[in-house]
């Protein structure tokens, strides 16, 4: 029997996916490595505690906290009935994860005895790994985010409004802007500052769609063009990833460090160039800036 649990174990954490296990009181059980790379939490920070405890502080796409109301695994053990669902995990470095889970009831003798989770990361990448090399080569990345950098912005953005004059197909463009930053650097340090900003710019990856682009325009600035959109799914999308940055969190010895986003928002025109796109979306951000930070505009 211990061989075959032994086995069991060893099937599990080589499963790329996370997977966990509760008791029916919600106690963990079991935390395989997969669950480990995509939470950042090991086993032995797991182990012994309670889902309720919040440490991964699950939150829908509107900034819910499912872990007080609405939480599936809960559910699940309540009324034994499986469930799937996606969610934006609390990392432990601070950013949010967008990861897909299914729970299964587990059952002994018709009795909920407990429940497994299992959990795969939603998040994606544009570019295969030998093309992701050689954009490095090129310079197209920012070393601190990973995320494309102005020039690449500035390529994209062209290619967009070319798509746009000869295809008609539209595009929106965000200007997102951490509000306060400046504060986070003079109090904690650049070191700090720039943890903060990795931070951001993960759950700026995130927080959007497959096809959407983020890049760092500069400094605590950056640039999002989302292909194929109106304008209200353009509000919507921003409004989202406005609220999951405000549910992210640095952890640090004296307490977490939290960050809000200002967000311009703007639509593509007949008329406009890459600057004059650029100006207005800039020209949304320093209105929401104005009217108190921590929202989006659209102009």
């Amino acid at each position: 029997m211990n061989y075959e649990l032994c086995y069991c174990e060893d099937l599990l954490n080589d499963l790329y996916e996370g997977v966990y296990f509760v008791d029916k009181d919600r106690g963990i059980t079991f935390w395989n490595r997969g669950a480990e790379r995509i939470t950042g939490f090991t086993a032995g920070e797991m182990l012994g505690r309670f889902c309720y405890d919040n440490l991964l502080s699950h939150v829908d796409e509107h900034g819910k906290q499912l872990c007080f109301d609405g939480c599936p695994l809960h559910e699940t053990l309540r009324d034994g009935k499986p469930r799937a669902s996606q969610v934006y995990l609390h990392h432990k470095l601070g950013h949010r994860v967008r990861v897909d889970i299914k729970i299964r009831p587990l059952f002994v003798d018709g009795e909920v005895i407990g429940a497994t989770e299992v959990f795969s990361s939603a998040e994606f990448t544009d570019c295969s790994e030998t093309g992701l090399k050689e954009m490095e080569r090129l310079a197209l990345y920012d070393q601190l985010t990973q995320l494309p950098n102005r020039r690449y912005i500035d390529t994209y953005l062209e290619n967009q409004i070319r798509d746009y004059q000869t295809l008609g197909i539209d595009f929106g463009v965000l200007m997102l802007d951490l509000d306060l930053f400046k504060d986070i650097n003079d109090t904690y340090g650049h070191n700090i500052g720039d943890s903060v900003l990795k931070m951001v710019a993960d759950t700026f990856q995130g927080s959007m769609r497959k096809n959407d682009f983020i890049g760092r325009w500069g400094g605590e600035e950056f640039v999002a063009a989302l292909r194929g959109v109106n304008q209200a799914e353009l509000e919507t999308i921003a409004k989202k990833v406005c609220k999951l940055v405000e549910q992210s969190s640095l952890k640090r010895a004296g307490g977490d460090i939290r960050v809000t986003v200002s967000i311009g928002a703007t639509m593509i025109r007949p008329t406009d160039n890459a600057y004059t796109l650029i100006h207005r979306a800039d020209s949304a951000l320093y209105t929401s800036k104005r009217e108190g930070r921590n929202r989006v505009t659209v102009l």
